[in-house]
């Protein structure tokens, strides 16, 4: 439990004064953000605003990470591995973007299909090493699981190997994505994120807590490495919470792409490792809201345009848009709502979701008592 502490303290204290040396140095080299002129006018007063941030994100949760082992004296797990690996790994794709965003100066980084590989190389290495046979433990449990898992394995909703990798692999691109799609405004994905992997923090201890190997019986969870995942979800909860102070409105820094698509693997990493997988849509479902709101958006628009069946049906004109604009941050951005505004509502659903996700996973397991 004290590698917890550490790691989320040593994580959140490296972000905080690292995230200032990164506005200055980002300044220097010109790194700005450059804005879509398709979004809000009042965000173009952000144009030039210092982006990459989330590279001190990622590099904080490591580091606060292994030096928390290495105080306490004990060794990386292959499951924290992994998930460092899936972190870091989206994030090297977000950066590659951010990269050529900011040396281009336009708002067009990596093409849609290029990130869509990169992201899919990153899940679908994650995936094969998850559920591969080399990295059992002396149960013979493996990282991840080829069941299906909501609160614990579903026992009966076992997949085949290649079918259990290419679920993965889409939770970790659907993830990404989904956190990349949140972050359009100041601290909004990042004070998310905050709530969402601290909740993944107490999730990992309570399932230490009820671990298998120690007390097996119809209340343990067969889990992999818990406590040891639960350092590097408080490093990274500490790490962002740091960021935060500098993203907040009126933001000085962008985690960008780097930030937004390495949180994203990390939560389908703990969503996948912890079992949790459809939990995942209930304590990220702020994420799924978001997400949902340009998937209707975009296939209402479409499907209006190119089907007369479409438009007399649902009694709509061709290019009708269900939202002023997608994501969905930005449609009440467009009603008049304050950024502030917007950002604080979406954090207190975000607490709700979380809230709802911690109290589902408690009450399953009060219901085998």
């Amino acid at each position: 439990m004290r590698a917890v502490l550490l790691g989320g303290g040593i994580a959140l204290l490296i972000s905080l004064l690292g995230t200032r040396f990164a506005i200055r140095q980002f300044t220097r080299l010109g790194y700005g953000q450059p804005i879509r002129d398709d979004g809000p006018t009042t965000h173009h007063t952000k144009r030039g605003t210092p982006t990459m941030g989330g590279g001190v994100i990622i590099l904080a949760s490591v580091v606060g990470y292994f030096a928390a082992k290495a105080i306490t004296w004990t060794a990386p797990s292959a499951s924290a591995l992994l998930l460092i690996f899936v972190f870091v790994g989206a994030g090297v794709v977000g950066f590659l973007d951010d990269f050529i965003k900011v040396t281009s100066q336009n708002n067009q980084g990596l093409s849609g299909r290029a990130k869509l590989v990169g992201q899919g190389v990153v899940g679908l290495t994650f995936g094969i090493l998850a559920l591969s046979s080399w990295l059992e433990d002396d149960r013979g449990r493996t990282p991840a699981s080829e069941k299906v898992s909501f609160l614990r394995e579903i026992e009966w909703l076992s997949l085949p190997m290649v079918l259990a990798v290419l679920l993965v692999l889409v939770i970790v691109t659907g993830t990404s994505n989904a956190v990349n799609l949140a972050d359009g405004l100041d601290g909004l994905a990042t004070g998310a994120c905050v709530m969402v992997f601290g909740a993944y923090t107490l999730v990992n201890i309570w399932q230490n807590n009820q671990f298998c190997q120690e007390d097996p019986g119809p209340l343990c969870y067969n889990v992999r490495d818990p406590l040891d995942l639960a350092v590097i979800a408080a490093a990274i909860t500490g790490a962002c919470f740091g960021f935060l102070w500098w993203n907040a409105s009126p933001a000085a820094i962008f985690m960008g792409d780097t930030g937004s698509l390495a949180l994203g693997g990390a939560m389908a990493g703990f969503a996948i490792l912890t079992r949790t997988e459809l939990l995942l849509l209930i304590l990220g479902g702020l994420f799924v809201l978001i997400t949902m709101s340009v998937i209707v958006q975009v296939g209402v628009f479409k499907a209006s345009r190119a089907s007369g069946l479409f438009r007399s049906v649902f009694r709509v004109q061709p290019g009708h848009r269900v939202f002023r604009i997608a994501p969905l941050q930005h449609h009440f951005e467009n009603l008049g709502w304050e950024q502030v505004t917007v950002v604080i509502r979406f954090w207190i659903i975000t607490g709700l979701f979380v809230a709802t996700g911690l109290g589902v996973f408690y009450a399953e397991w009060v219901a085998r008592l």
